[in-house]
């Protein structure tokens, strides 16, 4: 089945307006993208900012009227916004496709550092003898695709894990935990604030054949108090910076820490609000993200 796509540039004001419209003319979704290259990273909390320069979209059965459609629209608009010319409609057919499919094909395996392999089911693993995290995309953030994630992946390839207990605060999809074990960690705790990121980090720890066991996760409320020779948290930055206390009370002394999740221009922020606590390293950079790493200083 085609389907029929009417897109419209809008200012973000504008955008309930146009949402409703659309809905009325008998869309089957809409949706709104970014159409300047403005991307927002760590909006405020409680809110939902859009783009300077945005573009909704609503895709209607290749059946629709698509006259009569571009005719309500702009008669509906010069009702709703008459100091404000109409704004241009532009429609297309979207030809059938397996997106199912589409999707899968572009999810493939990636390597993180020496021995890390990141593979989704429907793919062979590239080499059976290295480190092979089986992972599918899901509901949960954290698949290696993110720049912050492929940092920390990164990083935890590169430390000797080896009977260690380790932190993933803020755990997601818990590709962070799994991967540590999969690297030689004894046992890893996953805390987030997300009860669907507790269910993912389960299914992803049962996927890759490890013992439940071995990865116990928690709301924040809930998990206990003990440190870890190793703590990773893929978090925003301003969670870091209020957290800061309770995530180094999670690091054992001369234990190690590794932050991401944040921008380039945050690093100063984050240096002053761990560094009491740790000796931090080189910041790594990637595609504008960042890493901080470090260790804890003795008590």
């Amino acid at each position: 089945m085609s389907w029929l796509q009417i897109k419209i540039e809008i200012q973000p004001s504008q955008a309930e307006i146009y949402e409703d419209l659309l809905l009325s003319a008998g869309c089957a979704a809409v949706t709104l993208q970014d159409s300047g290259d403005q991307p927002i990273f760590e909006p405020d909390l409680g809110t939902t900012p859009l783009w300077q320069h945005t573009t909704i979209t609503g895709l209607f059965s290749a059946e629709h009227n698509l006259e009569s459609t571009l005719e309500y629209l702009k008669q509906a608009q010069i009702q709703l916004l008459p100091k404000q010319p109409p704004a241009p409609a532009k429609a297309e057919i979207l030809e059938d496709k397996d997106w199912v499919r589409a999707w899968m094909d572009e999810y493939h395996p990636m390597q993180f550092g020496q021995r890390l392999w990141v593979c989704p089911s429907w793919c062979d693993v590239p080499d059976p003898s290295a480190v092979n995290l089986m992972l599918d995309p899901g509901l949960a953030f954290g698949t290696g695709t993110h720049p912050t994630t492929a940092l920390c992946l990164e990083w935890l390839d590169a430390q000797a894990l080896n009977g260690k207990s380790v932190i993933d605060f803020g755990c997601g999809s818990g590709i962070l935990g799994i991967a540590a074990l999969l690297l030689g960690a004894e046992d890893a705790v996953g805390i987030d604030i997300d009860p669907q990121a507790l269910q993912a980090s389960q299914d992803n720890l049962a996927r890759n054949q490890l013992s439940a066991d071995r990865f116990k996760v928690f709301l924040p409320e809930k998990a206990p108090e003990v440190p870890a020779d190793v703590l990773v948290a893929n978090i925003l930055a301003g969670p870091l910076v209020s957290l800061a206390p309770t995530i180094a009370a999670r690091v054992k002394s001369d234990g190690l820490l590794c932050l991401s999740g944040l921008l380039a221009h945050q690093e100063a922020e984050l240096r002053a609000a761990y560094s009491d606590w740790f000796e931090l390293d080189p910041t790594a950079e990637k595609e504008g993200w960042i890493r901080l790493s470090g260790r804890r200083k003795a008590s």
